[in-house]
């Protein structure tokens, strides 16, 4: 019975230590675009001739106290909870670190420019797997205030949202936004972690859900049906996809002898216990087409943002 009482004991420890070191997915919490165009902190960003707009993080956060204020207080309730943060003024530094770098490069080819957003470059350099977007309003009922909010979970390599909790706080009297905002979440985090912790469950299992691209560059003499032992290289590379992806899961959504696309590509969140993003494993990819027999020369971009990757057959 001592026996039995003690092997049960040590199982029991074995499972509190293994819940204990399960990974949390690590966040970033950033204004909301609603918020950021109220704010004034929207700018405009040329995408290939495209004019899009984008948050302005930079401004919103050196000119709003709130926001800093905020962010502080999100921060510490999911500090709270085991959930690790990413700070935006880190990933900023290292954003304009590397600013200068990206300014100069350019296509081997046509001389042509990375195109890439400042939400993408920060998404890259910070690498969270979750950004957190928050939006809030203060109304004065009376001699109170009373906070409305929205806070939303999205995954930041696909964009969906994975998490939300909103609602509006009870009235106080108290005139520190930091204070009405917790009061007004603090029943709701519980929840809102739970969702976050069981999106990134199920990319620990099943993998993260990216985009393969493959194209060819015109002129070269080879496409997706050139083939190689007998086999057409598009095969070649479903191969290769079917033998990395997590479960073997991948979804191709069409092709011709010029282009694939791939997607619902499940990737390993680590690689050695190192995070892996989408362009790391479609460089796998590439070193595996560059070797014997295909010896195929391909360029790798990154236009898309973390969840998609694309490979160009036949130069760099």
């Amino acid at each position: 019975m001592k026996k039995i009482i003690m092997t049960t004991t040590l199982m029991l420890m074995m499972s509190i230590v293994a819940m204990g070191q399960a990974r949390k997915p690590s966040l970033m919490v950033l204004p909301s675009n609603v918020w950021c165009n109220q704010n004034g902190c929207m700018t405009t960003f040329n995408n290939q001739g495209v004019t899009e707009y984008v948050p302005d993080y930079a401004k919103a956060f050196n000119t709003n106290a709130d926001l800093s204020a905020v962010v502080t207080k999100i921060g510490g309730l999911m500090a709270d909870r085991g959930f690790p943060l990413k700070s935006f003024t880190q990933g900023q530094s290292n954003v304009n670190n590397s600013s200068a770098r990206r300014s100069l490069l350019t296509s081997k080819t046509s001389g042509a420019r990375v195109a890439e957003s400042p939400l993408d470059r920060l998404m890259n350099t910070v690498r969270p797997d979750i950004r957190m977007e928050v939006e809030w309003t203060v109304s004065a009922v009376g001699p109170k205030k009373q906070v409305r909010y929205v806070l939303r979970g999205i995954d930041a390599y696909t964009g969906t949202q994975v998490a939300e909790a909103s609602g509006v706080g009870p009235q106080s009297f108290s005139a520190d936004l930091p204070v009405l905002l917790e009061e007004a979440v603090i029943d709701k985090m519980d929840g809102f972690c739970s969702q976050l912790q069981s999106h990134f469950d199920d990319m620990a299992e099943n993998g993260r859900a990216v985009r393969i691209e493959v194209l060819v560059f015109e002129g070269v003499g080879i496409d997706l049906e050139t083939e190689y032992g007998g086999k057409e290289l598009i095969d070649v590379i479903e191969d290769w996809l079917n033998d990395n992806t997590v479960s073997h899961r991948y979804h191709p959504s069409g092709n011709t002898e010029t282009e694939a696309v791939f997607d619902d590509v499940r990737i390993p969140l680590f690689d050695n216990n190192r995070p892996i993003a989408t362009k790391d494993f479609a460089r796998k990819l590439v070193n595996h087409l560059k070797g014997a027999p295909y010896n195929i020369t391909c360029k790798l971009l990154s236009d898309g943002g973390l969840g998609m990757a694309t490979i160009v057959i036949g130069e760099k």
